[in-house]
């Protein structure tokens, strides 16, 4: 019996050891940091506003220049509990000034955090993951340009079992993936396949439409089958729409999507509300050929 009991005791050790091994933060590889290109802070405002960086970071509101004070606090009230956006300015004790390139790269494309923990996907490192080393580093390089903002956000407020971020490992397994969700390339006589590529890079890399636009499972994970199809809304009540070929949006020409994105404006002159005023204010800042790229693979969505 006690060898049994011995025995028994090995294999629940040997079990959790493994289960902990298993759903252990994984950050980049010491070649994939070695090869991270220097940055370009020209480059990275452009993956700054794709990115939306300042929609969560900077204060409710924020207007010009004031976009660029980046202190965080933003409260994002979902059913796992609350999470607050946390300072990303220059500052090298309350913000990310006194990161690496390797810290900002691991963050943006493990959600592994420079203390070697898992960050909650509240953060949507899950979109970011398929972004490029090198718009990382350039993204990088711009976020070291903006002022510094001293005050830490407070943090995340989560009970049990949600608090334990070893946890988000198996979250991890079950829906992290850095590769494409609309896999092949669209074609056909009105579609360029390269303006097509950009904008399936700009919509599900940088971009993160899909984290309010595609409904999530019980766990919080996205529904690819029902790929920007629209969802409740994560942060309060009321449904965010859906972008895909069944929604309004889904008839609306390839200028018409575009032209929402540069003026805040619909085909039928209603003008942009809620929480993609931000949204479309950073869509506006960014070039034509990409907000027409966004609008090529929407309209492509498969149906």
């Amino acid at each position: 019996m006690n060898k049994l009991a011995a025995t028994l005791g090995v294999l629940v050790f040997a079990g959790a050891a493994a289960g902990w091994f298993v759903t252990a933060p994984r950050p980049l590889s010491d070649a994939a940091i070695t090869a991270l290109p220097e940055g370009d802070a020209e480059r990275g405002e452009v993956m700054f506003w794709a990115g939306g960086c300042a929609s969560c970071h900077a204060a409710p509101g924020a207007k010009g220049e004031d976009k660029l004070r980046l202190s965080g606090g933003l409260k994002l009230e979902t059913p796992f509990g609350t999470f607050v956006a946390p300072n990303i300015s220059s500052h090298r004790d309350d913000g990310i000034g006194g990161w690496s390139k390797a810290d900002f790269a691991n963050a943006m494309l493990t959600g592994v955090s420079p203390e070697g923990s898992h960050y909650y996907p509240a953060f949507p490192y899950t979109s970011y993951a398929r972004m490029k080393p090198e718009d990382v580093s350039d993204l990088f390089a711009f976020l070291q340009t903006v002022p510094e903002v001293a005050g830490k956000a407070p943090g995340h407020e989560l009970g049990f079992p949600f608090n334990i971020r070893h946890g988000l490992g198996v979250w991890k397994l079950l829906n992290f993936s850095a590769d494409p969700v609309v896999a092949a390339p669209a074609s056909g006589p009105d579609v360029d396949p390269e303006v097509w590529q950009l904008g399936r890079y700009l919509v599900e890399g940088p971009g993160h439409c899909s984290e309010c636009h595609t409904p999530r499972d019980a766990l919080g994970g996205l529904d690819k089958s029902r790929w920007l199809a629209g969802a409740p809304a994560a942060t309060g009540e009321g449904k965010v729409p859906g972008l895909d070929a069944a929604s309004d949006v889904g008839g609306w020409s390839l200028a018409d999507i575009a032209y929402y994105l540069e003026s805040g404006f619909t085909p039928e002159y209603d003008s942009v509300g809620g929480e993609m005023v931000p949204v479309q204010e950073n869509m506006a800042r960014l070039s034509a050929t990409h907000r027409e790229a966004i609008a090529t693979y929407l309209k492509a969505l498969p149906r």
